[in-house]
């Protein structure tokens, strides 16, 4: 009798398991998504301004557009020593090898501020980068990250991503400095 009711269990959780194991990724459309209550407080435009240079940036990688994504990053750009011509670099190796490229965003804290007569943002984000892998035909997460901080400035007119060449938010950590030089 106790075997047959260990062999339920096991059953039983191999069942649970099998049931909620999650699908592969899929690619999504630009997504720009707001956790509740995120921006609420802010200057309206500017989060339209945000989003639609995300989503500008968006339809660039979806269409492999190097000349056009790099448009969205600040000609000051600076990643832990990155610079431009790094990032152009990686996103060339990132087009060669996937195709169907997209991302999302979950923006959970946004702050706006101005240095030196400079708008800056700080948008705390969690998401994903995916595509298909040109191989092997499998979707694939190419990179993901949670609670990292893209950090923008408003340069000729348009929101551009300045790597953490801005220094760090306010509550940022030292600790916590972002480690995705896509942004």
């Amino acid at each position: 009798m106790k075997r047959r009711s260990v062999l339920k269990i096991i059953l039983i959780l191999a069942g649970a398991l099998i049931l909620t194991q999650s699908p592969p990724p899929t690619p999504v459309a630009a997504a720009v998504e707001f956790a509740p209550g995120v921006g609420a407080d802010a200057d309206q435009p500017v989060i339209k301004e945000l989003v639609a240079a995300f989503n500008e940036a968006e339809a660039a990688v979806k269409k492999s557009d190097l000349d056009a994504l790099m448009k969205f990053y600040a000609l000051a750009y600076n990643y832990h020593g990155l610079k431009r011509s790094d990032v152009h670099r990686v996103w060339e190796e990132v087009f060669l090898h996937y195709r169907e490229i997209s991302s999302s965003h979950i923006f959970t804290e946004l702050k706006l501020g101005q240095v030196d007569g400079v708008r800056k943002a700080y948008v705390t984000c969690t998401g994903g980068l995916h595509g298909t892998e040109k191989q092997t035909e499998k979707p694939i997460t190419i990179d993901s990250w949670a609670r990292e901080v893209h950090y923008l400035v408003k340069e000729e007119g348009a929101w551009r991503f300045l790597g953490n060449a801005g220094g760090t938010s306010p509550s940022t950590a030292p600790a916590s400095a972002p480690h995705h030089p896509l942004f």
